[in-house]
């Protein structure tokens, strides 16, 4: 799948994946939940949360 395909899939631009590919943007929770919903995995497999950034 391409990040074109992916962000037409989730409602988002091809460049707001790259930028969350590339750890430069954080995803609205909406927007994880429909990318993990997508790989069909629970939202905690596909992003992780540093607390020290």
């Amino acid at each position: 799948m391409t990040q074109a395909e992916l962000g037409e899939r989730v409602g988002a631009t091809r460049q707001t994946i790259i930028a969350i590919e590339a750890e430069k943007y954080a995803p609205s929770l909406e927007l994880a939940f429909k990318l993990a919903r997508v790989f069909k995995r629970p939202v905690d497999d596909v992003f992780q949360f540093d607390a020290d950034g």
